[in-house]
């Protein structure tokens, strides 16, 4: 029987995990967990904040597929969450109470919107593309602030949370395991999605589009594919914000929203899968904890998010991700 070589699967032994595995683990678990610490130290205020942590992170995940992976800045994907919200307030407001009416009408009206501003934003690129993006982003807010039947400037309260039918949002709880288990299914998809050829051409369009034009492939037809499944994200966002709020309004398409997306989305690491998670949760708990300490909280959060991102130029989760891929290639190099 032929004994294994040095360097093969046999002669390493058993692999340990990865910084980043863990940590990535951790993270999910401690989420998986909120409700229950809530619970046990009689604090229900954690899991309505921490709803909105993992709402905020659910539309970062989406915004880092054209972002991290597309290299393409979008300074109007709040708009997106304000769509799913409006979608979800003014249907209540005509006494329409389904959460699958609401679902399926805000991803229809999402889909269309991103699909006419892609092909339009699409054909430009670096500050073009920016600029772009936020003038459709105000247009689509200016236009909530005119709708005076649905409260304008002031926004609408929604009377009562989608109904679901065979489950229920009414309670906090419900409603966060369900934003939990639609973020864990969204990176379970785009960890697929960004592993699959697809993801490979998206990349490639990030590092030389005019390359991967050459070669065949259709590069606006994928980023276009990857700018709707972005903005649908935040519009299923936009649809679950609006049942914890029980409110929609303009500020929800502010390009100060954008602009939180992608602090939340740098902050963590960019072109990772978990890094965008790691951002909205690092951020939403600084914002949290230093507006608990001061009303100039702003002062504080900006200089601590600039030495954050000099000191881990990856991000966060970023930083973990590429420490463990040098160690990987000078593993290999030893052997």
């Amino acid at each position: 029987m032929h004994e294994p070589r040095p360097g093969t699967a046999l002669s390493e032994g058993p692999r340990r995990l990865s910084a980043r595995t863990v940590v990535a683990t951790l993270l999910l678990a401690g989420l998986a967990l909120v409700p229950v610490i809530a619970l046990a130290i009689n604090e229900p205020f954690y899991v309505t904040l921490f709803t909105r942590i993992v709402l905020f992170a659910l539309a970062a995940v989406g915004l880092n597929l054209i972002l991290g992976y597309g290299a393409l800045v979008s300074f109007g994907h709040a708009m997106y969450i304000g769509l799913g919200a409006y979608a979800v307030g003014i249907l209540t407001h005509h006494g329409v109470s389904s959460g699958w009416v609401h679902v399926g009408a805000a991803l229809v009206v999402g889909t269309i919107v991103a699909a006419l501003i892609g092909v339009v934003c699409l054909r430009t690129s670096g500050m073009a593309f920016i600029m772009i993006t936020l003038a459709f982003a105000q247009m689509f807010y200016f236009l909530s602030i005119s709708l005076k039947q649905y409260g304008g400037d002031d926004g609408l309260t929604i009377a009562t949370r989608s109904d679901f039918g065979i489950f229920s949002l009414e309670s906090n709880t419900a409603l966060y395991y369900f934003a939990f288990a639609l973020l864990v299914a969204c990176l379970l998809f785009f960890h697929r999605l960004v592993h699959s050829r697809f993801g490979m051409v998206l990349r490639g369009c990030r590092s030389n589009e005019r390359r991967m034009a050459s070669l065949g492939f259709p590069t606006l037809r994928y980023k276009l594919t990857a700018y709707v499944i972005s903005a649908l994200v935040c519009v299923l966002t936009g649809v679950l914000l609006a049942n914890l709020t029980k409110f929609a309004a303009p500020s929800y398409m502010a390009w100060q929203a954008s602009g939180d997306l992608i602090v939340m989305v740098v902050l963590g690491g960019m072109g990772t899968l978990v890094g965008p998670v790691a951002g909205a949760v690092a951020l939403l708990i600084f914002e949290e904890v230093l507006a608990g300490w001061t009303t100039h909280w702003m002062i504080v959060l900006g200089p601590l998010i600039i030495v954050i991102v000099l000191t881990a130029k990856k991000g966060l989760y970023g930083f973990l991700v590429e420490r463990d891929e040098r160690r990987r290639a000078a593993s290999g190099e030893g052997a």
